[in-house]
């Protein structure tokens, strides 16, 4: 057999089922095997969205998704995709084309060094040089990509090596592997300190959003009774309908939230690192912050933990609410005011009338529609704040959103794979107007694949968070504002169902009409960003700051 058959067989081994991507003339013998494997090829219209599929296929399964791309400006398309993997903890393997490594006619034609550009990007880039390596350089870049911290790999399969004649022996998965449980005394002294504190508070991040963890910190809350909050990544992890939840940190300050963290004198961080920008944790006086996750703690200026329990999280969670009982002298009487107060700010504007819509008004209605198992994929932008803070999300996964890299462009091709994963669920693809023209290609992607998925496109024609930001420094509106396509036909053209509400009443009916529809739809929805400043920067810090 070729050696690109040797590769295909030995993606077969490791459980894929998919690969998106835009093939090339490189490799087109890896594009041949694939024709006669069990592995279905996902055509994209750009390698970066490609990317982003296959990342999110790894965030929600665990499986290392596959993206696919030729040589020079293919493989370059994907190095968003791949830092987006690598800072959101995502398993991908991209697998890139070369020219012949042992003799070729093209001088410099297309040629990039594409493993030296993915070093800094990935947890492992190779190029293969004999056929003879493969079973052992799949293996090792699935083991890489799929072990916590999980992130992006990267293999070069040069194009004479994909025609070499190759045996066909492969190398298995790990039938079994568990991650090295927390050393005892720091368990211990953990437990102690949590024990001893006055008003312990929960904060759970990204690491924390995998199944065996959700429960076991659900059960630590429900015998503890201590108050938890979410990072944005972490949305989800425990029931945001629970009664002690505080909320989320979308805001990098002034909120109820920080109000209870400035209060906590421990904080059991689990599962967050830095790469997600954190709450103030460190800098208000006296306090003992415990992190617990896969890895030890990333020391920055924002984050120097006192006590680190490094090992699998899910036992460590399951050793401390096992560890501890309710303690006499905790007094959780500010979290139980913060807590009300929150709720109450929470469902303010929740019928604001006005059109364009009010962003908690879009919020509250979108939480309406959708059930509790459906799956909101967000781009990047000022709605994502809203988002974190006023959705409240019933389980894991629920809300794949990105606050690592926080890259543009990535919402519809995130729900695109995420319909494919959960064909069951409802998914709905969140955009703004400048994140979704980034890859709005891919919206024939998801009508050749056939698939229902609603995508909500806030229009307000300016990069709004950016305009925000602008705003709050002092400078002049400038440089912020576009134009658009008729989005309605632009979706018809592809083949979509295009709709544009024309008040704030119509856009609950008209998502769910389109759900009980079926296919892909596209729904143009006005959004009034005035309130930015007024309710995230002074109505929220004024109304904290008063409990």
């Amino acid at each position: 057999m070729k050696a690109a058959e040797l590769f295909v067989k030995a993606l077969e081994a490791e459980g894929v089922r998919h690969i998106f991507g835009v093939p090339g003339e490189e490799n087109l013998d890896f594009v041949e095997a694939l024709r006669h494997s069990s592995i279905r090829l996902i055509v994209t219209r750009h390698e970066q969205a490609a990317g982003f599929m296959a990342a999110t296929w790894g965030r929600l399964t665990g499986e290392a998704g596959v993206a696919l791309s030729t040589l020079g400006p293919g493989a370059t398309n994907l190095v968003t995709a791949a830092a987006y993997a690598q800072l959101g903890a995502m398993p991908m393997l991209m697998v890139t084309g070369q020219k012949p490594i042992r003799t070729h006619k093209q001088g410099l034609f297309q040629l990039v060094d594409v493993v030296d550009m993915m070093q800094p990007l990935t947890k492992y880039t190779r190029q293969i040089i004999s056929a003879a390596t493969i079973p052992a350089r799949v293996r090792e870049a699935f083991r890489r990509a799929e072990e916590e911290r999980p992130g992006a790999v990267h293999l070069e399969l040069p194009e004479d090596v994909a025609g070499d004649n190759a045996d066909d022996a492969i190398l298995l998965p790990t039938e079994y592997a568990r991650r090295p449980l927390a050393d005892d005394a720091a368990l211990a002294q953990a437990a102690e300190a949590i024990r001893n504190a006055k008003q312990p508070i929960l904060m759970i991040g990204a690491g924390a959003n995998r199944q065996r963890t959700a429960k076991a910190l659900r059960d630590f809350v429900d015998k503890l009774g201590i108050a938890f909050f979410t990072t944005q990544m972490g949305k989800g992890v425990v029931d945001e309908e629970h009664p002690l939840w505080l909320g989320n940190a979308a805001l990098s300050d002034g909120d109820f939230v920080h109000r209870a963290i400035d209060a906590a004198d421990v904080i059991i961080n689990v599962g967050h690192d830095v790469v997600e920008k954190p709450p103030f944790l460190m800098r208000k006086g006296r306090r003992t912050v415990i992190h617990i996750n896969f890895s030890s703690a990333e020391v920055d200026t924002v984050y120097f933990p006192q006590i680190e329990v490094v090992g699998d999280i899910a036992h460590t969670v399951e050793w401390l609410t096992g560890a501890i009982e309710p303690q006499a002298h905790w007094d959780f009487a500010f979290f139980d005011k913060v807590r009300v107060a929150f709720h109450e700010q929470l469902h303010a504007y929740a019928d604001d009338p006005r059109f364009p819509m009010h962003p908690v008004r879009i919020v509250e209605d979108t939480r309406k529609g959708m059930p509790d198992d459906s799956i909101l994929c967000l781009d990047n932008g000022m709605y994502k704040i809203w988002y974190a803070r006023y959705y409240r999300a019933r389980s894991p996964h629920t809300v794949l959103l990105d606050n690592a890299l926080a890259t543009m462009g990535a919402g519809l091709p995130s729900a695109i794979a995420a319909k494919m994963v959960h064909p069951h669920c409802k998914v709905l693809a969140i955009c703004g107007d400048g994140g979704f023209m980034m890859n709005a290609q891919e919206l024939e992607t998801a009508v050749r694949l056939k698939l229902d998925l609603v995508i909500l496109l806030l229009r307000d024609d300016a990069y709004g968070m950016i305009r925000w930001k602008q705003a709050e420094m002092g400078y002049g509106d400038y440089g912020m504002r576009f134009g658009n396509p008729d989005f309605v036909a632009f979706a018809e053209a592809h083949g979509a169902h295009g709709h544009r509400p024309a008040s704030a009443d119509e856009f609950l009916p008209t998502l769910q009409r389109a759900y009980d529809q079926g296919g892909v739809h596209l729904i143009d929805l006005a959004i009034d960003y005035s309130d930015n400043h007024r309710v995230l920067n002074e109505e929220i810090r004024e109304l904290s700051a008063a409990v």
